[in-house]
């Protein structure tokens, strides 16, 4: 990249954690919703150099893809240059741009009805959220249905996800997915910023659990599918 980085971008429910990097180096940072093409419009117009998803995709735009050969000698490049391992690598990044706590809880096979309800009733909560204080110090910033503005074709998006933000940088996702074979697959991602000079070595699940349990709590995941715990964690 000796010409420089054009823009990075992100699927919108992927970590916030590329935003404040492209913050801090003065790189344009896109958002986008679930779906490769989106990354492939900023690609083919010279706006994106780097693009990565919450599924573990990611590529560069020397192809119009997902390219994991490309991931894994970027990482050895990496390596080699700065002469640390991952851990120590990852630990600066830490200090530098502080931790961002994340996972993604899928519940598979709702009853698509179900899932279905459970997202309209969600949504209809959005308004009356901002500015909301849960717990001690999880106040809302923004409650919205994230709406895509695709600045290459002009196309526009809408309902690609529920999105909480906290004055604090956390978030929680909700989104429904069609990738399932049977009923309805619904996604749920946690986040928790943890800055620079705060905590971070504590487990994930257990940093996260106080949003876990509010997600729980606004949009009654647990009561309305039945399911004591999702069916897979990442």
């Amino acid at each position: 990249y000796s010409q420089g980085i054009a823009g990075i971008a992100r699927s919108m429910p992927t970590s916030a954690a590329a935003d404040r990097v492209a913050e801090k180096l003065g790189i344009e940072m896109h958002e986008t919703p679930t779906g490769w093409k989106f990354f492939g419009n900023l690609l083919d117009a010279g706006m994106a150099t780097i693009c990565g998803e919450e599924s573990a995709g990611t590529g560069s735009n020397h192809v119009r893809e997902k390219d994991g050969l490309w991931a894994v000698l970027l990482w050895l490049n990496i390596i080699a240059s700065r002469k640390q391992s991952v851990d120590a690598i990852v630990r600066e990044h830490w200090a530098t741009y502080g931790r961002n706590y994340y996972t993604r809880h899928d519940y598979e096979e709702v009853d698509a009805a179900i899932a279905g309800k459970l997202v309209e009733d969600l949504r209809a909560q959005l308004p009356s959220l901002v500015g909301k204080t849960f717990g001690d110090d999880l106040q809302v910033a923004y409650a919205d249905d994230f709406t895509y503005h695709d600045p290459v074709d002009g196309s526009t998006s809408a309902k690609q996800g529920i999105r909480i933000g906290f004055t604090d940088g956390s978030r929680l996702v909700l989104r429904l997915s069609g990738t399932g074979t049977v009923g309805a697959t619904l996604r749920l991602y946690i986040e928790r910023y943890e800055a620079a000079d705060g905590e971070h070595d504590l487990e994930t699940q257990l940093a996260l659990e106080p949003l876990i349990e509010l997600a729980d709590q606004l949009a009654g995941i647990k009561q309305r599918t039945g399911r004591n715990e999702p069916s897979v964690i990442t």
